[in-house]
């Protein structure tokens, strides 16, 4: 697989910021009580994610190590501004929607996981799809979260309706138990599909496992 369509796949599937590395839950539990607003928050953080690691890995030699830290957070906090006054002038519902979670932004340790993990150790446009990727797996889901919780919670998902006149929402889906629940439920069910081909990769003998782990890791 080339490289730049497997940092796209492990960012969606392999290595979902969300289900599988359980990183920025806060604005993930918050804000998706509707589809489209797991689609903006997603977005937003995206657009920050890739130019940001974008920009880290391009500067990553030129920064000194006793700063990297104070650097990363000033060049996301310069695109959060960006991203934000972009927001309020141009979709002003959704930017009071997601109201102080966009500001957020700055300190998503989604962001400066990558940075620090990825665009600090590669190049610039490797980083890029490595930021590409990992926006993408936590925008969709996001928006599998919100439009479970709308549909159950609403009966609707993006506003249109979906279920009949007669169906009674189920409220508590709207409210912060029910992000819980799909989390939770959604996260389980993403492990019970990985789960195959883990056992298939799996030899039963973890002493050999854990010695080639080490030799990677020496590499």
């Amino acid at each position: 697989m080339n490289k730049y369509v497997e940092r796209i796949y492990n960012g969606i599937w392999k290595e979902n910021p969300l289900l599988v590395l359980v990183l920025g839950t806060c604005p993930t539990l918050a804000v998706t009580t509707s589809a489209i607003n797991g689609m903006g928050m997603g977005l937003s953080t995206t657009a920050v994610l890739v130019f940001s690691n974008m920009i880290i890995a391009a500067l990553r030699k030129l920064i000194p190590d006793r700063l990297r830290l104070p650097a990363e957070i000033v060049i996301v906090a310069s695109l959060v501004t960006i991203v934000d006054m972009l927001m309020a002038g141009f979709t002003p519902s959704m930017y009071e929607s997601l109201g102080v979670y966009i500001p957020l932004i700055v300190v998503n340790c989604i962001i400066l996981g990558r940075a620090e993990s990825f665009a600090m150790k590669n190049g610039p446009v490797i980083s890029l799809f490595d930021g590409i990727g990992m926006g993408l797996g936590f925008t969709i889901a996001l928006i599998m979260i919100g439009a479970v919780r709308e549909l159950i919670g609403a009966g609707t998902i993006f506003g249109a309706q979906i279920m009949p006149a007669s169906y009674v929402p189920c409220s508590i889906f709207i409210l912060a138990p029910g992000a819980f629940f799909v989390y939770a439920g959604l996260t389980a069910l993403q492990n019970k599909l990985k789960m195959p081909r883990a056992k298939k990769s799996c030899s039963g003998n973890c002493a050999s496992c854990a010695s080639a782990d080490s030799e990677e890791a020496a590499k």
